[in-house]
């Protein structure tokens, strides 16, 4: 049974990303206030769910959340300012979207850059130990693969309905054939070898 709070008698944000190792496509971040003493016992680490929970989920989340919110940061925004700072821009993004204005945060993983001048926490695991970050997770992960599913129609041949960006065999194979789209990241080594200089092939 996940925890419903870190901070006791504060309002508590939730957040967690999504797309942060993928080679195409935003990253995605939620951010998810629940109500206090919230209970919700399907509620998991997105990871650990089925596609079909991790829907039916959001529903019960975007209905019983007191708020939340989606951030995201584009590939080139990637590209410009790193991986690592995109995850806590499109936190930051989730976070000022917020209809409720939190007072403490809990952010899955160990690193985090603050927000205004609020206190958080780092937790490792955070969305299989708080609902909050649990949420957030499904938040991230289900938006962000509608979004990569509406990509996957423009550019059928890199298999994203499937992948969801993450660097697959046939992902990279595609990559070799066809090269790039406007939405890899081009910072990152697209085909597991070390080049980066890639082009789109007409």
């Amino acid at each position: 049974m996940l925890e419903s709070h870190y901070y006791q008698g504060l309002v508590e944000a939730g957040c967690d990303e999504a797309g942060r190792g993928c080679l195409a496509g935003s990253v995605y971040a939620a951010a998810v206030i629940l109500p206090p003493d919230y209970s919700n016992p399907r509620l998991n680490d997105s990871k650990q769910l089925t596609e079909k929970q991790r829907y039916a989920l959001r529903e019960e989340i975007i209905r019983d959340a007191t708020a939340w919110a989606v951030g995201v940061v584009t590939p080139a925004e990637i590209d410009k300012i790193n991986i690592l700072n995109a995850s806590f821009l499109a936190m930051h993004r989730a976070l000022d979207q917020l209809t409720v204005r939190p007072e403490a945060i809990i952010v899955d993983g160990n690193r985090f850059k603050p927000y205004q001048n609020l206190p958080y926490t780092t937790i490792v695991k955070g969305d299989g130990k708080y609902l909050s970050i649990a949420a957030a997770s499904i938040l991230a992960k289900t938006f962000r693969d509608d979004y990569m599913n509406e990509l996957a129609e423009e550019f059928p041949q890199y298999d994203w309905k499937g992948n969801k960006g993450y660097p697959t065999r046939k992902h990279r194979e595609a990559i070799r054939q066809w090269g790039i789209t406007p939405y890899h990241r081009k910072s990152y080594n697209l085909l597991g070898d070390g080049q980066l200089k890639l082009e789109f092939k007409d």
